[in-house]
This record gives structure tokens, C-alpha cells and sequence, in this order.
């Protein structure tokens, strides 16, 4: 029984995930404005998607939404692989001060994070706009990225690394051939886990984005739910971006799975 029950609740929970997202992937094939109304099996909800009257302004929120999170995310995988090897390299009540430093962001709400970074910025003179918001997203990026790189550099072997300069490596040479091979998963992770939350991210867009009419996806949503309703072209564009992610989920178990076959038949 109390496997049933346990099996039961974690359908419910998957159901009650899920559900919304199936249910806009099912509705996006259909003419209908409203959500909920079926008129009909429909392509062209896609069709005007890319062709349509929302072209323009919902693309170029969506082309600034992903050029931000690339930028955020690989700058702050640079600055959090960075600063993760120089805080494993520290020792004693310095290390747990910075980590605890580093973990406060990752705690503090983000609207809090938001109306600080907007504070700063008006307080040093800096026309919010585009620079503003990848900056921000920079800032709350970086430590989670931190985050991700930590658990590598503790299981990495520290005898590698010193063997590499005993044997005539420099310290750029020891890094760039033995810590960023051992840590390279870390970053990758902690690359696809800041653009996420680039994309995901509307609390602190919405406080450093100013008003020079720069949108993102997450502040172009809000603006159309705020006028009464959301643009039914949402609906494929929502269906898309959840088959690319799966996709790309698919993919990355797979490559892992062949990577841990790999390794055990090595062993």
C-alpha cells in the first residue's frame, strides 16, 4: 500500500507539472484565440508566428532574450569557474566566509536582487537598457555556476595538478590541461544552468531593463497579459521552446549515459 500511495503521489505531481504544458502544446495547434476553445486541428498559429503581425516585436524579444542569456551565461561560467578555483584553494574561515558570500544571492528573493542592482545603477549614473540587464543577469548567474564547479575541484585529485608542475608546467599550462578537463562537466552544467535562468528570469529584467524599449520574452508576456489577455501565437512559441529543452535533455542523458559505459567498461 505504501507503494501504491507513493506511486500514486508522484503521478499526481507530474500530472499537475505537466498537465499545463500539454495542454498549451494541444491548443496551440488551433485557430482559436481563447485558450480552451478547440475550432479545428491548425498549423496556423505557426505560420503566424513567423510571418505573422507579431513578427517583428515578439521575435526581437525572443532574439534578445537568448543573445542576453548567451552572454550572461558564458561570461558568468568564465567568472564562476574562476572564482570556484580560487575558493577551493583557500583554506579554513576565509573559505566558508566566501562561500557563504556566495550563497546569499542564490537565497535572497529576486525581487530584492532586482531592486538592488536597479538602485545601484541610478546611483552610479548608468542608462539602464541593454548593458544594464546582462550585467544584472551576470551578477545572479555567476553564483550558481560557482555552485556547479565546487563539487569537480573536490572530487579532482590535487596530486594531478602538482605532478603537472613538478614536471615543468607552468601554472597557465597546469590549468588549461588538468584543472578545465576535471572541472569542464562542472561548467557545462553550471553554463546550461545560468542560461536558463537568464531566460527564465523577470524579477530583476523587469527593474534594470529602463525604458528605452528593449523587451525580453519574460517582460513581453507581462506586458501582453497586462492588456487583458496573452497573443495565441504564445502558444507555439511556448510548445517550441518545451520540445528544444526536452530535446536537448534527451541528448545530454544519453551522451551521459555513453560516457559512464565507457568509463565502467575502462575499469
Amino acid at each position: 500500500m505504501k507503494k501504491f500511495f507513493a506511486q500514486t503521489y508522484l503521478w499526481f505531481l507530474l500530472a499537475m507539472l505537466y498537465a499545463p504544458i500539454i495542454i498549451i502544446a494541444v491548443f496551440s495547434f488551433t485557430e482559436a484565440k481563447v485558450l480552451g476553445n478547440w475550432t479545428g486541428f491548425s498549423t496556423k498559429l505557426y505560420t503566424s508566428l513567423f510571418a505573422g503581425g507579431v513578427r517583428h516585436s515578439l521575435l526581437d524579444a525572443i532574439e534578445n532574450t537568448f543573445t542576453i542569456a548567451l552572454i550572461a551565461a558564458a561570461v558568468s561560467t568564465l567568472l564562476g569557474s574562476i572564482a570556484a578555483i580560487g575558493i577551493h584553494n583557500m583554506h579554513g574561515r576565509k573559505r566558508q566566509a566566501i562561500t557563504f558570500l556566495n550563497n546569499i544571492p542564490m537565497l535572497n528573493p529576486d525581487i530584492i536582487t532586482g531592486i538592488s542592482l536597479f538602485l545601484l545603477f541610478v546611483s552610479i549614473g548608468i542608462t539602464q537598457g541593454y548593458a544594464t540587464v546582462v550585467l544584472a543577469h551576470i551578477a545572479f548567474c555567476t553564483p550558481y555556476v560557482v555552485l556547479s564547479v565546487m563539487p569537480r575541484l573536490q572530487q579532482m585529485n590535487p596530486n594531478i595538478y602538482e605532478a603537472a608542475l613538478d614536471l615543468g608546467a607552468t601554472p597557465f599550462q597546469a590549468l588549461r590541461k588538468i584543472i578545465i578537463p576535471e572541472i569542464r562537466p562542472g561548467m557545462i552544467s553550471g553554463f546550461i544552468l545560468a542560461f536558463t535562468l537568464s531566460i527564465d528570469d523577470f524579477a530583476v529584467t523587469i527593474f534594470t531593463i529602463g525604458n528605452q524599449g528593449l523587451e525580453t520574452l519574460s517582460t513581453y508576456i507581462y506586458a501582453d497579459a497586462r492588456k487583458g489577455g496573452l497573443t495565441p501565437e504564445l502558444r507555439p512559441l511556448s510548445t517550441i521552446i518545451f520540445a528544444t529543452v526536452l530535446l536537448l535533455l534527451i541528448i545530454i542523458n544519453i551522451r551521459a549515459r555513453r560516457s559512464a559505459r565507457k568509463l565502467e567498461n575502462k575499469i
